[in-house]
């Protein structure tokens, strides 16, 4: 095994939807990374407890059949980290995909299963890339399990320091695909306040496939051209003090960032620009 490779234990796990669910694991000590940074998690279905335990039925089963030998290798995936860098534990949000190798297998974690992770963080989705322009407002804007950097960023107390408006526009299609809707509606409280003159923060959620009162209902690169984001915010886009983050679905965020272009803000470069995304999907 790797050095940058350790086991970490999973210690919680939350099922926000059948397709959706996020996952507590025990902290390396030696671990950092920067708000907003991903990492690579792995796991052996074969040394899963719900593995474990259809092994052990089959090895009474009169037909003897054995369990797919490929489920006894390691497979490796991108997370990005809900978690606060200061958090003595690490949080991830994962969404099910059927036929996918990876999360496939990580919907059946229980307590106490064993995951690796490579302790060398990756991803420039981070607020320190921002060199000019000077923070003011920062737009942080998601579909599904792209809140996960966002959330860490939020839970940095320089991120209240730095800005003085925050708005996290949220989308899922349904209400209970709109995740961590508690922990987004105190972070104000339990982080902002621990700071002087702390950002505002202003919470857009956004529902696609239903009518729900007080979230709106078109995607994110219609809300901005027509302008309904910007006024449900109370903040106009401005090259000179407003700085943009996009992570989610890749066709979110290519066809939202070319909007942002056309809006008039430009790719961050260098240290220089609005725009940010990251692309480790």
């Amino acid at each position: 095994m790797s050095d940058n490779i350790q086991k970490v234990t999973v210690l919680s796990k939350t099922t926000w939807t059948p397709n959706l669910f996020s996952f507590t694991v025990s902290r390396p000590d030696s671990f950092k990374f920067t708000a907003g940074q991903f990492v690579r998690l792995g796991v052996n279905p074969s040394q899963l407890k719900y593995y474990k335990q259809l092994s052990a039925v089959a090895d009474t089963d009169d037909d003897d059949e054995e369990l797919d030998e490929t489920l006894d290798e390691d497979i490796f995936r991108a997370y990005s980290i809900v978690s606060s860098p200061f958090d003595e534990v690490l949080e991830f949000f994962s969404i099910v995909i059927p036929d996918g190798a990876f999360t496939s297998q990580l919907q059946h974690l229980e307590v106490g299963d064993e995951l690796l992770l490579n302790t060398m963080p990756f991803g420039f989705l981070t607020l320190a890339r921002y060199q000019k322009p000077l923070p003011k407002d920062l737009w942080l804007l998601a579909t599904g399990t792209g809140l996960a950097p966002f959330l860490s960023m939020l839970q940095d107390l320089k991120t209240w320091e730095d800005y003085e408006h925050i708005i996290i526009a949220y989308s899922a299609r349904s209400t209970e695909e709109l995740a961590y809707i508690e922990k987004i509606e105190s972070l104000q409280e339990d982080f902002g306040s621990l700071v002087d003159n702390p950002a505002k923060l202003i919470f857009i959620p956004i529902i696609t496939r239903e009518p729900v009162e007080g979230a709106l209902t078109e995607r994110l690169p219609k809300l901005l051209l027509d302008g309904t984001l910007q006024e449900r915010a109370g903040i106009a886009l401005d090259v000179d003090s407003t700085h943009v983050m996009l992570c989610g679905n890749p066709d979110m965020v290519e066809d939202t960032k070319e909007t942002l272009k056309r809006l008039g803000l430009v790719m961050n470069r260098r240290g220089e620009g609005n725009i940010a995304v990251e692309n480790y999907w």
